[in-house]
């Protein structure tokens, strides 16, 4: 990139500004997409309600209207709205940093890698905790009427480790997501935009194809943190220490998911959900990249000015 493109920001300006573009993003595209995330959610769950499963998206999103009412599909969005600004600052802040770091430019895959990871660590480390109270509320007759009363009853009953059950699991999710996600976004905006100056329809375009290819590739990885998120005094602990070897009231890790899921739905239970999952991610991709790029090309006309 030259010094005089957008993406330049003022040296003076510091990690807060990333931050501040970083967390209204964030914002914007979970806020957007919030209903899908609900959906994908409520599919990735095993027998989430007491007719049994979901018979696709549609017809979860019809039965959550029909018999929950339509505020049914924005349980657990105060989560969202009080972890996903710090949690999208943190990300875009260590992902800008890192990039410097490592000179990445969008032409170094590798490098563009390892400045996903780091942000990656930085994102699941304060989400974590944020996506275990959402997912709980977006679970059917879910017993908790606000994030408050399910923080406090998560860490009464199950103990302050509940908030990070899935965290390993997440983190293998993100790490290839996030890989996934930054190189071809970083890519198609090049090949896009190779010019490096300011394009919405690029920064749109590059954003949707990178959201819609790494939530498609890591699925299985996402059902697997639904599982985890989800557990409570997990009813089907007893029988699945047949499969997995512990006496532990709560499933533990992604491997110990993954023969659970298997077990109770086949193969085709890692990809439950994946439709909603690439549906939401889309747009939610776009929308974040869109909003993040506006926000450093704005900046940059008052670095001018």
């Amino acid at each position: 990139m030259e010094d005089d493109e957008y993406e330049s920001l003022p040296p003076t300006a510091g990690p807060a500004i990333h931050m501040v573009a970083g967390a209204a993003a964030g914002m914007l595209e979970h806020t957007a997409m919030y209903p899908f995330d609900v959906v994908k959610t409520r599919l990735q769950k095993v027998n989430p309600h007491p007719g049994g499963t979901y018979k696709g998206m549609a017809h979860c999103m019809s039965t959550m209207i029909r018999t929950e009412g339509t505020t049914s599909l924005f349980r657990g969005i105060n989560a969202v709205l009080l972890g996903a600004g710090p949690a999208h600052a943190l990300y875009f802040s260590v992902y800008e940093r890192a990039k410097k770091a490592v000179h990445a430019d969008g032409s170094k895959p590798a490098a563009t890698a390892s400045a996903a990871v780091c942000a990656a660590f930085a994102h699941d480390a304060f989400m974590n905790p944020v996506e275990v109270v959402k997912q709980r509320m977006q679970m059917f007759q879910s017993p908790y009427t606000s994030i408050f009363q399910c923080i406090k009853a998560v860490a009464v009953n199950e103990g302050i480790g509940a908030f990070y059950r899935s965290f390993t699991t997440q983190l293998l999710m993100n790490i290839p997501f996030q890989c996934t996600y930054l190189v071809t976004y970083e890519s198609s905006r090049r090949y896009l935009n190779p010019t490096g100056q300011y394009n919405p329809t690029a920064h749109l375009l590059a954003g949707a194809l990178a959201g819609a290819t790494a939530a498609a590739i890591t699925t299985p990885m996402d059902v697997a943190k639904t599982y985890l998120n989800t557990q409570e005094l997990c009813k089907g602990a007893q029988a699945s220490a047949e499969l997995t070897h512990t006496s532990s009231r709560y499933l533990m890790g992604i491997v110990v998911a993954w023969r659970a899921i298997h077990a109770e739905l086949g193969y085709a239970g890692f990809f439950r959900g994946v439709t909603a999952r690439v549906i939401a991610a889309t747009p939610a991709a776009a929308i974040s990249w869109s909003v993040y790029e506006f926000f450093k090309h704005s900046l940059s006309l008052v670095k001018d000015a």
